[in-house]
């Protein structure tokens, strides 16, 4: 794959994914939860480095997130979690869903990043030091997700592939499809880019009877979908959300949206 992440790292979808996460970590269970992360990516992710400075879609993004006076409650957790990864103050890191996920772990939780980049399997694995419940895999985090997740209990599968690959859409439903067979409990998020409506609607159509009841699908369209070459937004699938996510994710995608975006559109709906 020739996908890096550290070309987009902290740019608006960034912060609509990880404000998700976050929310949901925070509205978790009780019980253990295990994590699943099938692209993990490096883990971290210096903004001031040549891929960054390159494709400069952290300065629409996490810079002006941290510039702002007032955000809405997730993304205000977001932020201090992005202060904690710069312990030297200014804006030089970025934290992925990894070490995002790995820090907010509680006492008997787990969380499993799987790579396939073998450099970017060695980020992840230096990022992860020193968090003794996160760990990292070079594996195909699609074939490995139903078989790592307990077959019981609370379980999380984060879902966010490159899409280099025109058979990952495919792939996703039959990830999902299989988390759900081993553990019904088990939810899952899915990120998927924004171009077209016919494809994003596609994907719906598949998915939903893999995924079963309760899912929620979050859209922060950046701009009008018109062209189908540009990522023109970006959207959240969640399976089972946990209670009250749905008011979170309204006010981490009505702000994207509306600080971020060119006359563009959020939308919360269920989907069945």
């Amino acid at each position: 794959m020739n996908y890096r992440h550290a070309f987009h790292a902290g740019n608006f979808a960034d912060l609509v994914k990880h404000a998700a996460l976050l929310a949901m970590l925070a509205r978790r269970g009780d019980g253990p939860l295990a994590i699943v992360d099938t692209h993990a990516g490096a883990g971290l992710y210096d903004l001031n480095g040549e891929a960054a400075t390159r494709s400069v879609e952290a300065a629409a993004g996490v810079v002006r997130l941290m510039g702002e006076d007032q955000v809405p409650a997730p993304l205000e957790v977001l932020r201090a979690a992005v202060r904690r990864a710069n312990p030297k103050g200014g804006l030089r890191w970025y934290p992925g869903s990894p070490l995002l996920a790995a820090r907010a772990l509680a006492p008997g939780d787990s969380y499993l990043g799987f790579e396939l980049r073998a450099d970017d399997h060695a980020a992840l694995t230096r990022a992860l030091q020193g968090e003794a419940r996160a760990t990292a895999a070079c594996a195909d985090g699609f074939e490995a997700a139903a078989k790592r997740i307990p077959a019981t209990g609370e379980a999380l599968v984060l879902i966010d592939p490159p899409f280099e690959r025109p058979d990952d859409y495919r792939r996703i439903v039959e990830t999902t499809r299989e988390v759900r067979r081993r553990n019904p409990a088990a939810r899952l998020a899915i990120w998927l880019p924004l171009k077209d409506l016919e494809t994003f609607d596609a994907l719906l159509r598949d998915l939903e009877p893999a995924a079963g009841e309760g899912v929620l699908v979050c859209e922060a369209r950046m701009r009008p979908l018109s062209d189908p070459l540009k990522m023109n937004g970006c959207a959240l699938v969640i399976v089972r959300p946990p209670d009250g996510l749905a008011d979170d994710l309204e006010a981490v995608c009505a702000w994207t949206v509306e600080a971020l975006g060119e006359n563009g559109q959020a939308k919360v709906w269920t989907l069945n």
